[in-house]
């Protein structure tokens, strides 16, 4: 029993480890942009989370109504006002603007919210559990989160397979250029990416919030684990995503169940793993446009 409730805790902290890198997944694969901001933003959906439930007194989960349209509408305006101007450069300058908006976001909550660690309180469901086998109890928080990954993932293969907007995304991520004289905008196409990616990190913000504390400066940290859900699954991979999550999450039970010292060590491990026999991830799906 205690061999399966390691593999289970691997599975479900693996949700959220592709839930964390499912939007830097989205925007690499159709821009080729790597967003060092990531994980700040996501620490940032979870001080606004914070902000949004103190202010109209909402429960976390249901302050994703105002959260969710109000961060779509941050990525697409970071995209369609400064990361457009630079796309003609080449990926380097929106890898810097990003580093340093990281920065920016990361000393603003310092200054709004202090240096002091909080969490999004959602009252019983912090601890509530469901008994899946004698022996066997899960909490309810990470079975939503597992659960909040696999339909954001179902929904964004619908997207991408039926409808014109997904067919421009995956246009667009083909060739920007052959897009364009199809009559696609690549410039908006991108933006709304961005604006989709973000929308996942309100989710992510909110579900990392309510699983445990946070502060300002937690964004580094999210985003390394980001990073290594989509080098294990591949650059640009939705598939891979979810892959990726899983090994990280049951590398790091597995290694924190055989020496506690060794939880972030053995995901860390598993990831150069991986990049040893497989440099381009497990499900590559990215498209060379030199």
């Amino acid at each position: 029993m205690i061999v399966l409730s390691t593999l289970v805790s691997g599975v479900l902290l693996g949700g959220f480890y592709a839930l964390l890198g499912l939007g830097l997944s989205l925007t690499f694969g159709i821009m080729r942009t790597v967003n060092l901001a990531h994980g700040d933003l996501v620490v940032l959906a979870s001080f606004l989370a914070l902000a949004v439930t103190q202010m109209l007194g909402l429960s976390p989960l249901v302050s994703l109504i105002v959260l969710v349209p109000v961060m779509f509408g941050l990525g697409y305006a970071l995209q369609g006002l400064v990361l457009n101007r630079v796309l003609k450069d080449g990926m380097m300058p929106a890898v810097i603007i990003t580093f340093g908006l990281a920065f920016v976001i990361q000393n603003g909550l310092l200054m709004g919210f202090s240096a002091d660690r909080m969490v999004l309180r959602q009252g019983t469901l912090e601890t509530a559990g469901v008994t899946l086998l004698p022996g066997l109890t899960v909490g309810v928080l990470p079975l939503i989160t597992l659960g909040a990954v696999l339909a954001l993932m179902a929904g964004l293969q619908l997207l991408f397979r039926y409808t014109l907007i997904g067919r421009a995304f995956r246009a667009t991520s083909d060739d920007p250029q052959i897009a364009a004289l199809m009559g696609i905008d690549p410039k908006h196409v991108y933006a709304l990416a961005m604006g989709l990616a973000c929308a996942i990190i309100a989710v992510t913000g909110v579900l990392m919030g309510m699983r445990s504390n946070f502060s300002a400066f937690d964004g580094p940290i999210r985003l390394i684990f980001a990073f290594e859900v989509i080098i294990i699954g591949g650059m640009g991979s939705l598939n891979g995503v979810l892959v990726g999550g899983m090994i990280l999450g049951l590398s790091q039970v597995i290694g924190g169940a055989l020496n506690p010292s060794w939880f972030q060590l053995t995901g860390h491990l598993a990831t150069l793993a991986v990049l040893i026999v497989r440099p381009s991830g497990l499900f590559p799906e990215t498209i060379d446009r030199s």
